[in-house]
């Protein structure tokens, strides 16, 4: 059996405890061994990184007693996470850091088309997770009046729809004025497309162009601005210029959180 000696070093020889002190940045230590002095500038396992006033820079290990600080003796270990911050959505609502997606409610918003429900979740998905919202696309405007009626908005089912090119006089405000009740909300926006509702600052151009009557108007858009005529790749691009609702028009920001705050009403 192997045999432990005891500790006989008189307590007058044993070194004395020295404090701890956390390595946080900008804290000015020396490392006796070499006579490096320099603040702190990154501490990661087991090693720590100073900058002298000379802009050099050095590594050294976190070893106990290692350090001088203002002439005393310290060890230095890894300052503590610091606290998390609320960050911000894409829509600019404060985060819920570890928050469940809530069971979906029976109401629901309705979108015009595929790229205007990748739009909203871009920018909103992260709120109407939390509300427990779901959004679904129509296939055009003039399916409108037969989803509305089969859905049968009520108190505890109410029914949001975003809708293009709502202007006075169109075919789409009259369609809309039709359906609208107590429990179904229908807004919109001006833009012939959802793509207008992205700043074209934000896409890199400086304006959306104006495509004539009796073309197309995404491929139109594709052929004035010397872009491939893939609409679908065009898409792509446009909604990866969209990183926060900073990226959106006003009058498109607007309506979406209308139709949030209706459709969560009490």
């Amino acid at each position: 059996m192997r045999q432990y000696s005891p500790d006989l070093t008189p307590p007058w020889k044993k070194p004395k405890p020295v404090p701890e002190v956390a390595a946080d940045p900008g804290l000015v230590v020396e490392e006796p061994g070499t006579g490096f002095c320099g603040a702190v500038i990154r501490c990661e396992a087991g090693t720590v990184t100073l900058e002298d006033r000379f802009g050099k820079h050095r590594v050294f290990p976190l070893a106990p007693r290692g350090f001088l600080l203002e002439g005393r003796v310290v060890t230095l270990v890894r300052p503590s996470a610091a606290p998390v911050r609320p960050t911000r959505t894409a829509s600019g609502s404060v985060a819920v850091p570890g928050a469940r997606a809530r069971v979906a409610r029976a109401g629901r918003i309705y979108v015009e088309g595929r790229h205007d429900a990748e739009l909203v979740e871009r920018v909103w998905g992260d709120d109407l997770r939390v509300e427990g919202v779901v959004v679904e696309y129509l296939e055009g405007v003039d399916d409108l009046p037969a989803v509305v009626e089969a859905f049968g908005p009520g108190p505890d089912a109410r029914l949001g729809v975003l809708v293009d090119h709502l202007v006075p006089g169109s075919k789409e405000s009259r369609v809309a004025e039709a359906v609208t009740s107590e429990y179904a909300l229908v807004v919109g926006h001006p833009y012939i497309d959802v793509w207008e509702a992205v700043k074209p600052a934000s896409v890199g151009i400086r304006e959306w162009p104006r495509v004539p009557r009796g073309q197309d108007w995404k491929t139109g858009v594709c052929r004035a601005l010397g872009w491939p005529e893939n609409t679908g790749a065009a898409w792509e691009r446009i909604l990866g210029s969209v990183r926060s609702y900073r990226d959106l028009e006003p009058e498109l920001l607007g309506r979406v959180e209308e139709l949030i705050d209706f459709v969560t009403a009490p």
